[in-house]
């Protein structure tokens, strides 16, 4: 997809790219270059998903401090 940069340095977003971000006319993007430098475009707001380990949304979140043995002493006690 090529498209012409005007003298005030402004270029046309081809459609296949504003779908493919849901761009929607207002709406802002970034633009940034990799170290490849290959440019890249996000919408603005918008970060790029990163694929999270279940484990990792949940490290880090426990309020209460258990040590092992009174866990297992807990969880083995008959009800």
């Amino acid at each position: 997809m090529a498209t012409t940069m005007t003298l005030k340095g402004q270029v046309t977003i081809p459609k296949k790219v504003r779908e493919a971000l849901r761009l929607a006319p207002g709406d802002s993007v970034d633009f940034a270059v990799n170290r490849e430098r290959q440019v890249v475009v996000h919408k603005a707001g918008a970060k790029p998903r990163r694929r999270r380990d279940c484990f990792a949304a949940a490290r880090g979140t426990a309020q209460v401090q258990w040590r092992t043995d009174d866990l297992m002493a807990l969880l083995r006690a008959p009800d």
